[in-house]
Order: structure tokens, then sequence, then C-alpha cells
């Protein structure tokens, strides 16, 4: 065994299972083949930290909006696209990113995704300079989101690719959750840097250059340190197939999942409301006299308690791999917090109860994220993992550019708002808040009743360790009595 290996640790402590041999010893042949690697994390840092980056790149601007605006000479509107052309970049180029990572592999796309996020970071700042005077102009800033929106599908996309191939199955779900979580980290972040550091207009550029430097780092980071898409050896039975269906062939199969499918529309709604709840978290709660600053909280209490909530939720699943479970019960609670939102945010002087109803959907909402690519990549095995999970976050993109679009439609012009603090602009937005609560009830409901599927990846990886049909085995150890339970 080389330096800095460890036998995986599930291997290790596996009970000898009921079934007949199928050949000399396997289960020793498999302790000595299934190993994990130390450098797993190193791969796992350079990925949270590109993520973070990127989100940070993403929503900029966002918190300073009026100082950029200013400083940039354009009008609000034009700032609000800067933030926009993320999601207009990324779903066209979502399908090329899910054949490159499954078919080129992770080294080769975290790569690029860590180059892309640099120039794009680099090109924002340096702008053009002219004389003593520092100006950036709107078009070359834009080129700079532009191209670091085009690494964020490459970036996104990759948690679920990772732990199946650096990570024990033990350690997936906490690892696709650590990756996952980084993103909403970067969007707290850039809510919280953005608005310390630009205080006034002038101060736009010493924003971008702390931005920059980051994204350069990381991107040396990821170009010297990651030395291959996969560990000498893998760390699961999964892991030697991973992506052993070629890229067109695993989209028929998806296609033709009716456990997949459910799975794609219902939580694509999921991610779609989400998207809508944080783009207009202010301009709904300005109607009843909540100052920016306050929703600004909302937003960093939704984003907090996401991320606990989808740590605890990562480590349950991560031990007892009740991935059904977990989705239905969490989508139905996130249901309720939509709904509870949909009637508190219409209120008055109710902060408390609005803080705590944000804190809630957040913590049962964003835990859900990361357990159902896991859950993508079980009903469709053996799918590429990239595949699979891409087209959830395809899903989510366009239905978020879809129910943003008809949720401003519904709203109308409110004359009588006296302690509005949304200045000319007052819209009523009771019926899109209602639309809204119905949509992801409706949609949990179909997930419900309707979602069933086996748990095929965690059934392959008990057939190769010993050989046997799915289900069929019986082991004293609770990571099999949860296969069993659930595949009877």
């Amino acid at each position: 065994m080389e330096t800095g290996d460890e036998v995986s640790p599930e291997v290790q402590t596996v009970s000898p299972p009921v079934y007949v041999s199928r050949g000399p010893n396997p289960e020793l042949k498999k302790l000595l083949f299934f190993k994990v690697y130390k450098r797993r994390w190193f791969v796992l840092l350079v990925l949270c930290l590109l993520n973070c980056s990127n989100a940070t790149l993403w929503l900029t601007f966002a918190p300073v909006a009026d100082q950029s605006a200013k400083y940039l000479k354009v009008t609000l509107e034009q700032i609000n696209w800067l933030s926009l052309v993320y999601m207009v970049v990324a779903i066209p180029l979502s399908m090329g990113t899910t054949w490159m990572l499954d078919t080129l592999g992770l080294r080769v796309t975290l790569i690029l995704g860590s180059w892309l996020n640099m120039f794009g970071a680099l090109v924002r700042f340096c702008g053009n300079l002219s004389g003593r005077d520092f100006t950036i102009q709107y078009g070359v800033v834009m080129l700079g989101q532009t191209l670091a929106a085009l690494a964020q599908p490459l970036i996104i996309f990759t948690p679920t690719k990772l732990a199946a191939l650096w990570f024990p199955d033990h350690q997936r779900a906490t690892a696709n959750t650590i990756a996952s979580m980084s993103n909403p980290l970067g969007i707290l972040l850039a809510n919280i840097i953005s608005p310390m550091i630009a205080q006034r207009n002038e101060l736009i550029p010493a924003l971008l250059l702390a931005y920059a430097v980051p994204a350069c780092i990381i991107c040396f980071l990821a170009t010297v340190g990651i030395r291959s898409s996969t560990p000498p050896t893998p760390p699961s039975a999964s892991a030697e197939a991973s992506s052993s269906e070629p890229f067109i062939q695993g989209i028929k199969l998806l296609m033709k999942n009716k456990a997949y499918l459910i799975l794609l529309i219902c939580f694509g709604a999921g991610m779609a409301v989400f998207s809508c709840f944080s783009t207009l978290l202010e301009q709904i709660m300005c109607v009843q006299g909540y100052t920016n600053y306050f929703a600004g909280i909302c937003g960093g209490c939704f984003i907090v308690f996401g991320i606990l909530g989808a740590a605890i939720l990562g480590l349950y699943v991560d031990k007892t791999k009740h991935f059904i479970e977990v989705t239905k019960i969490n989508m139905s609670l996130t249901s309720l917090a939509c709904i509870a939102f949909s009637v508190v945010s219409l209120m008055q002087d109710q902060k408390i109860a609005i803080a705590v109803v944000c804190s809630l959907f957040g913590f049962f909402g964003f835990a859900i994220y990361p357990v159902a690519m896991e859950l993508s990549v079980e009903c469709s095995y053996p799918v590429g993992e990239a595949t699979s999970a891409g087209l959830l976050f395809i899903s989510g993109q366009v239905q978020s550019l879809l129910y943003i679009v008809i949720l401003q439609a519904l709203t109308t012009p409110l004359t009588d708002a006296p302690l509005a603090t949304c200045g000319n602009d007052i819209l009523n937005w009771k019926v899109p808040l209602m639309v809204m609560a119905s949509l992801l009830s409706f949609f949990t409901c179909i997930f419900v009743i309707f979602f069933h599927t086996r748990y095929k990846r965690l059934e392959a990886e008990e057939e190769a360790m010993y050989g046997t049909e799915p289900g069929s085995i019986s082991t004293t150890t609770e990571h099999s009595e949860s296969i069993n339970s659930e595949t009877s």
C-alpha cells in the first residue's frame, strides 16, 4: 500500500454476509482492492473554494446595485443583467458540461472551470486604464461576468461526480453536501463583503480586486494540485463503473426512467421556487415597510440555516441511506414553510415571525439539494453522475426563468401602501405568493405519492462486493439493513 493510502473503513467494518461463495475469499480481494486516499479532501477543498468564488462573482453587484450603477453609469436593470447572465448562459451550456464531466473527466472540467473563473474575475477588474483614472466599462464587466458564468456549470455539476469517484459509500452524501453548500456560502459572503467594501461608488474597483485575488489563488491550486480525475484505485464498486453508459445512451435511459422523470420535474420546481424567493425577497417585503437591511438579514438566515440543515441531513443519510424518506419529509416541511412565508410576509410588524419562517424555509429546503442529487444517481445508475445530476440543475434553471416571469406578470400596482419602502414602484405580491406556494405544494404531493425507486447504485455495490442478487444479502450492518428495507 502506497504512502497516504488508507483502507476504506466500510470494508473493514462489514460483517460477513450470508451467501454462497462464488470464488476464493472474495472479501479479502475487495479489502485489498478498494481504497480511499487522503488527497480526496484536497480535491474537495479546491472544488468548495472554486464553487464559493464563482458564487461571489455571480452576486458581486446585487448587494451594491446603486453604487455599481452610478460608477458604471448604467441603469439598475443593466446591473441586474450582470447576475441574470449566469442563468442565461448556464441553460444552453449545461448539456455540454455533463458530457465533458462524464467523458473528459473531473480534472479537465475543474481546471477549465477554474481558469474561466479567474479570467472572468481579472477581466472585470482590469477594464481599461485611462491615465491615472481607473474606470471600468460596463461592456468589459459584462464580458468578465459572462466568462465566469461559463465556469458555473463546470463547477456546480461536479459535487456528485467527485463524491462518486473519490469517496466511499458512507462519505458520499457528506462530500456532496459540503461541495454543494459552498455555493450558498459564497452567496452569503457576497452579501456581506460587497456592502462592506463598496460603501462609496469609487470603491467598486477595490471590490473587484478583492474577488479577483482569491480566484487566481484557487486557479493555481486546481491546476497544480489536481493531478488526476480518479484515484489510483476506486473507493467503491460503483466507482469502477462510473460513466459506464455513453452520454447519448445515458440520456435515452433517463428519459425512459419514470422515477427519474418525476424527480426531474418535482425537484426542478423546488429549485425554481428557491430562486424566486431569493430574487424577489426584497421586493416582496418592502411593500409592508420592511427595510432592505432586514430583508438582507432574512436572506442571511435563509442561507445559514440552510447550510446547517444540509450538514445535519448529509451526515444522517450517509449513515442510514434513507434518501427517499428524507427527501419526501423535507419537501413536505419546505412546502409548509413556503405557505407560512406567503402569509406572514403580507403582514406588518412581524419581523420575528418572518425571520423564523425564512430560517425554517432554508433549513428544510436547502437540505434537500445534495440528498436529491445523490438520489438521482441511485435511481438512474449506471448513467453517469454528471448527466443525471446535471439534468436536475437544468430543470431548475428553466423552471426558475419561467416562474419568475409568471410571478412578476401576476403582480398588480398598489396605490395604498403608506409604509412601503419600495420607492415609486409598489406592487401587490399577494397572488404571486399564493401561486408560488401552490406550485411547490402541488409538486411535493406528486413526488410524495408517485416517486418510488430502488437504490440501484447501492445494490450494484453489494452485488459486486458479495456476489449476490440485489436485495438478497443479510448482514449485521446498519448500511445493509437500510438497503434491504428499501429494496425488498
